[in-house]
Formats: C-alpha cells, sequence, structure tokens
C-alpha cells in the first residue's frame, strides 16, 4: 500500500526500514532527479541537497530518493552501522512519516576505480508541475524473495552461472513490477533502468529482463559495474521516470 506524505507531496511504499521501496509524485507535483558531478562525500552531499532544495523553495521534506556510492560490499552488521548516521541525519530532517523513513535509495559500490568514502551521486525530489504523466523514483532492489513466513532469503546463493544469474534477474526484475504496480505504473513509466552487477547478464537479458520490460525497454538500459551494499548479493536493479533533470557541480 501507498503512504501519503503531504508535505512532501508525494505518495510512498514503507518498509519499515532506512529507506522506502519508492515514491510516486502526487497530483500537481512532479519528481526531479538532480544528477552530481562529479560525485561529492556524503557529508557535503547533504550540504548540497538542503541549499539546492532552499535554492529552489521547496521544503526537504520534498526530498523522495537518493544516490549512494560506497567503498566496498559490507557485512550485514556494516550495513546496519552505514545505516545509522544516515537514518539519524533523516530523522533530525523530520523526514520520518507516519513511523517510517519515506526516502528511496539505491546504494551500490563501484568495483572499478572505487569511492574512498561514502559518496553522494544524486538525489530525487517533487516541484510543483501542471498535469503530465506520473513521475516516481524506486529504489535499488537486489535478489531477496520473501517466503510465507516473511524470512528474506537471497535467490540462488552463491550461484553466479548462467541459470543462476537468470534467477537473481528475474527475482530483482519480478520485485519492481510489483512496486510499479502498487503505484499503479507500469514500465513503460519509465525514463531510466539501472543494473548493478559485475556479472555477465547478457544471455539472460532477452530471455528474462527485457520481455518483462515490454515497452519500457525503448528507455534502455544503463549497466553499472558495481556491486550491491551487502555482501553475499550479486545484483541490484533500479529505475525512475521524470521529466525534468539536472546536473549539479559541488
Amino acid at each position: 500500500m501507498l503512504t501519503a506524505n503531504v508535505p512532501g507531496n508525494y505518495d510512498f511504499i514503507r518498509t519499515g526500514g532506512p529507506f522506502s521501496s519508492g515514491c510516486v509524485a502526487r497530483p500537481g507535483f512532479a519528481v526531479v532527479h538532480a544528477a552530481i558531478h562529479p560525485l561529492t562525500p556524503l557529508a557535503r552531499g547533504f550540504e548540497l541537497v538542503d541549499r539546492h532544495l532552499r535554492d529552489n523553495r521547496r521544503p526537504i521534506a520534498a526530498l523522495c530518493g537518493m544516490q549512494l556510492r560506497i567503498p566496498a560490499a559490507l557485512s550485514p552488521a556494516g550495513f546496519e552501522d552505514f545505516n545509522r548516521p544516515y537514518v539519524e541525519r533523516l530523522t533530525a530532517w523530520g523526514l520520518g512519516t507516519a513511523g517510517a523513513n519515506p526516502v528511496a535509495r539505491t546504494n551500490v559500490a563501484l568495483e572499478f576505480d572505487p569511492v574512498a568514502e561514502p559518496m553522494l551521486a544524486g538525489f530525487f525530489y517533487t516541484m510543483p508541475a501542471d498535469g503530465g504523466a506520473s513521475t516516481f523514483v524506486l529504489s535499488g532492489v537486489p535478489e531477496l524473495a520473501v517466503d510465507a513466513d516473511g524470512k528474506r532469503t537471497i535467490v540462488a546463493r552463491g550461484d553466479i552461472s548462467a541459470a543462476g544469474i537468470a534467477r537473481k534477474l528475474a527475482c530483482v526484475t519480478d520485485l519492481l513490477t510489483a512496486h510499479l504496480a502498487t503505484m499503479r505504473l507500469s514500465w513503460a513509466d519509465a525514463t531510466a533502468i539501472n543494473l548493478y552487477t559485475v556479472h555477465d547478464v547478457y544471455p539472460a537479458l532477452p530471455a528474462e529482463l527485457l520481455p518483462a520490460l515490454g515497452a519500457g525497454a525503448r528507455a534502455g538500459l544503463t549497466w553499472h559495474y558495481s556491486r550491491p551494499p551487502v555482501t553475499g548479493l550479486e545484483m541490484e536493479l533500479d529505475a525512475w521516470g521524470v521529466r525534468h533533470e539536472v546536473i549539479l557541480s559541488p
């Protein structure tokens, strides 16, 4: 179900974790993507976000997505340690809504030319807009399936064969398809689709991903040679659909 974030002018899919599964702009507003080039350290990135929103006369509540890059994949405990100050910063901004963090997030580790510290690669926020198609941002999802008891397990754990990669790709695609359906959207509404992995996914693209994307495949697919933020995971997928993008210099 979608939860309303009225001050931010968007609805989100709550998870109970350090980020939401995705956000969709409410009527009269649109999601904007702000990419940062070059990447900036996360602490300075928070300042950039705050300044950019104020310059555009938007409340901090309009922040609806963050794109992070970290030096390497973390252990589950290390991932929790990383999330703690991140969540504290968003909480200090008053971004909690109905007991949940509404801000979507993708957080991956670059395999080639890795960063030396956590960096901000971009963010999303809402702006007033007149009509037009729905705009959204989806958090990155790894190949984690949930069983009937609510337990999350890694699909094809440790299997990076062609068959294992195909199963993983099917899992992340199904998860995002479900999130889009929750927003009453489809892959055709996406303007950017991103795959994060260091493994050869090419054989599985025409068999698994492209058929699932349908008309959304016309937007193309961007492959980032990177790893999900937690060790043991091999793949992540995210997407967004926007009508306006800006590139900011830190």
